[in-house]
């Protein structure tokens, strides 16, 4: 057993924002659309993280912050071993790709781009089987 290296701890953000979801087309590899997200800073939260990151990438505030799942699998970034939280949220200002994201766009789920980095396709997935099924109980929320 190794002992020298760790998982990465990581969040992404969900952001509900006009109707659809945001996503960032990242500028630097692995390329591709994604949530916005990153890296937990030292003595940083993974909801003060989760705010910053949203800020950093896509200018938005973001309230109603609610974690939904984790995700570890080994293979999902393909630079290292991540463990990412993600977060729902809404997004709150006017949307501007920033930091690492070449563009920012908000995405509806008939016309999510093709090409996703890391495992954010799945994560898209598992959230709109999750808005559907909530919309079938009858405790769906808007986007």
């Amino acid at each position: 057993m190794q002992t020298d290296k760790y998982p990465l701890p990581t969040v992404d953000i969900i952001i509900e924002y006009k109707d659809g979801i945001v996503l960032i087309e990242r500028e630097n590899p692995p390329f591709g659309w994604a949530l916005p997200g990153g890296f937990v800073e030292y003595h940083e939260t993974l909801e003060a993280a989760a705010v910053r990151e949203a800020k950093e990438e896509t200018g938005l505030d973001i309230d109603a912050l609610k974690q939904f799942h984790t995700y570890s699998a080994p293979d999902r970034d393909p630079r290292h071993h991540t463990i990412a939280t993600v977060f729902i949220a809404r997004g709150k200002g006017n949307l501007c790709a920033s930091t690492d994201a070449k563009n920012a766009t908000v995405f509806q789920k008939e016309n999510l781009p093709e090409s996703f980095a890391f495992d954010h396709k799945k994560i898209i997935e598992d959230f709109f089987a999750l808005k559907q099924k909530e919309s079938r109980d009858g405790r769906s929320r808007p986007l």
